[in-house]
């Protein structure tokens, strides 16, 4: 199988190739009119004609985008000025950021200094970066057709995520959402039998390690409940990572080991993570990435490991459908996964082996994320946690099972869910690429439009917007739940709503927002009916992933945040989150319920 670097280098060759022929050709076609020219004139003409091919390049693609810019009534975005040749310290800059760095960090440092929309010109590409609400708005909905994810997205992702929804666009992303669409219908997203076995049994290992003395790694809890549900309630086919056992601290000597399912999944996971962990990294090194991967795509091994976990549910699935053509009617319909539902309209294995792995990262890896972060942010306000187990308490009781109806009337948790992905944004960060040259709306009433040339890749952090002062008041670093209730949610959400984007917004929002919203709720209240306070146990991590020390002298939450916040394509926790809990008084009779 072809290198990303060697199909890289094969192009670039095939372009300098072309290059010099054309100068041997100028050379002989002189040479008939009667002109000699020396043979180090030709040698020099050969060497440079790629160098000097690509400067005309540039200088002629900017002009020519000047002009553009001018006839419709906008400007160019501002470039950063880097200081070593082609921008090369500005993308060294992000990668070194990406795996040492908080979220964030690099690009809030070029928002501070050049504005809330710019340009990377990283290796002399045009790279639009933007944290402006109208910007991402335009992007996501007002001119969703001209923003798409673009064959260089595509290129990048595609070893891991294929030609899956997340990765498609036109006829294929169509098809892909139509495909899902139907399955996140109320009457299924508001069963909750799937997420109450699995937390029973996150619940009860919880406590059993508890009192035994150890603290969990509620990160690594959460990431094997929420694949768990996800591969059940989805795909039909459970793959029992929670029967793995959980992990002990870095530094308790164990002699378990892992073995049969419980292996296969635990590798599997680990496999998914290093793979999306490579593909979001790709982007940052612009577009010579492939040349860091010359002699093995970096995806090919983690990637054998998923697709080995993936291709026996894939084959019972279609296996299963053999039966349901010939005219026999496999189960009830209450009982048809989403995988079922899948292979009714396509039995195209790369085609569904896409989608599955799409849907798990948006099904599980977000979720899970997002509930790690939950825990952290409740065991540091404990006021909050108060507050909310007094409305678990007071709407749902002690022991009964969370319901739709009781999830709905809970405003606070809500509350809390949205503040938890306002300050921790799932996604961070997301890209599109302009299909044909647009615009993007002025950033004030002084300002002119900003102009976006064809085919150029247009970045945006809602990250960083969710964390705007100017957009959310003074308090934006602060986790305060109270903003979505208050005098707060009607003077900056309600007038401006493309503010928060936890889901995505227009046509490509989250089908399975109502989904996420319910296995988050549920799975909190079951959480607080258990037990009555959280506190974090960094010592039970291992020392180099906590967080650095200089980040002490940072500016706003890096500076006192007690977890390292790290994004591959989604949010997670480096090294893990490491809890106590304490059981509440009513503990032993919710695991009786929980039990019956």
């Amino acid at each position: 199988m072809t290198t990303p670097g060697i199909s890289f280098l094969g192009r670039t060759v095939v372009s300098a190739g072309s290059l010099y022929l054309g100068t041997v050709c100028l050379a002989r076609f002189a040479t008939r009119l009667g002109i000699s020219l020396p043979p180090w004139i030709l040698l020099l003409g050969a060497t440079s004609s790629l160098p000097i091919g690509f400067a005309l390049r540039i200088l002629y693609v900017g002009i020519v985008r000047r002009q553009q810019a001018a006839r419709m009534g906008a400007r160019l975005a501002s470039p950063l000025k880097g200081k070593r040749f082609g921008n090369l310290d500005i993308m060294l800059k992000l990668v070194d950021r990406f795996n040492n760095g908080y979220p964030g960090d690099g690009f809030a440092e070029f928002v501070a200094e050049s504005g809330t929309c710019f340009n990377l010109h990283v290796m002399f590409e045009d790279v639009i970066f933007t944290v402006e609400p109208s910007h991402i708005k335009t992007i996501l909905a007002s001119d969703f057709e001209n923003y798409v994810k673009g064959d260089k997205f595509r290129h990048t992702m595609s070893s891991v995520l294929g030609t899956g929804v997340f990765n498609s666009d036109g006829e294929m992303w169509k098809f892909h959402r139509s495909m899902t669409r139907p399955f996140f219908s109320h009457d299924r997203i508001s069963h909750f039998n799937t997420f109450d076995r699995y937390a029973e049994d996150a619940i009860t290992q919880m406590k059993a390690r508890f009192r035994a003395g150890y603290p969990v790694d509620f990160q690594d809890l959460m990431s094997r409940f929420t694949l768990d549900s996800a591969t059940e309630f989805l795909f039909g086919n459970c793959v029992h990572s929670l029967s793995a056992g959980l992990p002990y601290p870095h530094n308790v000597a164990t002699m378990e080991a892992l073995n049969g399912k419980a292996k296969i999944a635990q590798d599997f996971a680990q496999a998914f993570a290093d793979a999306q962990t490579i593909i979001a990294q790709r982007p940052r090194k612009s577009w010579l990435w492939p040349l860091f991967e010359i002699f093995k795509d970096d995806t090919a091994a983690p990637m054998r490991i998923v697709n080995s976990f993936i291709d026996p549910i894939l084959n019972e699935a279609i296996a299963k459908k053999k039966p349901c053509a010939s005219g026999e009617k496999n189960g009830d319909d209450n009982d048809t996964t989403l995988l079922d539902h899948l292979v009714q309209m396509t039995t195209n294995p790369v085609v569904l082996k896409d989608e599955i792995l799409n849907i798990l990262i948006a099904g599980r890896d977000t979720t899970a994320g997002t509930l790690t972060v939950a825990l952290y942010l409740l065991s540091t306000h404990p006021h909050v946690m108060t507050r909310l187990r007094e409305e678990v308490m007071t709407k749902v009781g002690p022991t009964d099972r969370p319901t739709y109806d009781h999830i709905r009337d809970m405003k606070y948790l809500r509350a809390v869910i949205n503040e938890t992905m306002r300050v921790f944004s799932p996604v961070p960060l997301n890209i599109r690429e302009s299909v044909k040259a647009s615009t993007l709306p002025a950033t004030s009433s002084l300002d002119t439009p900003i102009y976006v040339p064809a085919k150029t890749s247009v970045g945006y952090s809602v990250f960083l917007m969710h964390r705007r002062k100017d957009l959310w008041g003074p308090d934006a670093d602060e986790f305060d739940p109270d903003r979505f209730l208050d005098e707060r949610l009607h003077k900056y959400l309600t007038p401006n709503p493309f503010i928060f984007l936890p889901f995505n917004a227009g046509p490509r929002i989250c089908l399975g927002q109502q989904f996420a919203y319910n296995e988050m709720s549920f799975m909190l209240i079951r959480l607080l009916q258990s037990f009555s306070s959280i506190t974090l146990h960094p010592e039970a991590q291992h020392p180099d992933t906590l967080p650095p020390a200089d980040w002490a002298q940072a500016e706003g939450r890096k500076s006192r945040e007690q977890f390292w916040p790290k994004v591959h394509l989604t949010l997670y926790a480096h090294g893990g989150l490491w809890i106590r809990m304490t059981e509440a008084e009513n503990a032993e009779s919710l695991n009786d319920m929980m039990t019956c």
